[in-house]
């Protein structure tokens, strides 16, 4: 097949992640069509550029949706969609389903790659282009690349970095799939990177755990800034924190609240002090540390 014959592939995405994601692809590939969540339905429309939205709750709807609906595209195009694919959804696609995962896999297979690269303190991450296969996130790689890390990362401010990277790479990628310049991939041992699993974060995963150190917690704060945001207590309200930096200072006593000399929180820790550098307290805007100590610091 040529590359101009047939070049165009159905998108598989939902949320802002596979948003961004698709903005950037259709500048440079054909989208024919884009399936999503009921969730995301108005935000994929909106941003469609006149590919048919289709909607699937489940694993069912969309064999039932793939197998009723006369697609012309022979390839696919899957980021963050959340919904495991069969088989047969695969095997529909004579070229396959390119997968982009965000990670140098097989690190941090699963459902929150770019989470658990922040949560790790790891120095780099980066994104795979995978042949996706029905088992989880360990298809052939059709090729990845890197993102070094510096220990500022938030969640938002790493997912931006790695949507660009992974567009890049389409870009590259896409064309040889198409032409049959690349037919297969290669195993993942390539990267020569630890096999490990990323999960789902729950509401609960935002409990600040102050028996844990301040390193770890400081690492939790950025990860966790749009969900499920670090959560504490502090002078009997209940906040969000939202920057926080790591001091030395060491105390018995993990969780433990005190002011600093220089007028912020610090809470001490398993190992060393978190120093509050920023919060939102509940019905409140984000404030700094020192703000919140003016009016709340009198019952620490």
């Amino acid at each position: 097949m040529s590359q101009n014959e047939n070049a165009s592939v159905i998108f598989f995405g939902s949320g802002p992640v596979a948003a961004e994601s698709l903005r950037l692809l259709q500048q440079h590939t054909e989208i024919e069509a884009i399936i999503t969540k009921p969730t995301t339905v108005k935000e994929m429309t909106s941003i469609a550029n006149g590919a048919c939205v289709h909607s699937v709750n489940n694993r069912r709807e969309l064999d039932e949706l793939i197998l009723s609906t006369p697609f012309k595209s022979n390839l696919g195009v899957l980021i963050d969609f959340g919904i495991i694919v069969s088989q047969n959804v695969i095997n529909y696609f004579d070229l396959g389903i390119i997968n982009s995962h965000f990670s140098v896999l097989p690190e941090w297979r699963g459902a929150d790659p770019i989470t658990f690269a922040i949560l790790s303190g790891q120095k780099m991450t980066g994104v795979s282009l995978m042949i996706l296969v029905e088992a989880m996130d360990e298809g052939p790689l059709i090729g990845y690349d890197e993102q070094l890390l510096d220990g500022t990362e938030t969640g938002p401010s790493l997912s931006i970095k790695l949507i660009k990277l992974s567009d890049t790479l389409l870009k590259h990628d896409l064309p040889k799939i198409f032409s049959g310049e690349t037919k297969s991939g290669a195993p993942q041992s390539i990267t020569k990177q630890p096999i490990s699993y990323s999960r789902k974060l729950t509401k609960e995963d935002g409990t600040l755990d102050f028996a844990k150190t301040a390193k770890e917690l400081e690492a939790e704060i950025r990860a966790f800034i749009e969900w499920p945001k670090s959560h504490t207590e502090i002078a009997g309200k209940d906040v969000v924190v939202t920057k926080a930096t790591v001091s030395s200072e060491e105390s018995a006593t993990a969780g433990k609240i005190y002011k600093t000399k220089d007028k912020k929180i610090g809470i001490y820790t398993k190992q060393g002090s978190l120093i509050i550098e920023e919060l939102k307290p509940a019905g409140k805007k984000n404030m700094t540390s020192t703000a919140f100590l003016a009016g709340y610091g009198h019952k620490i």
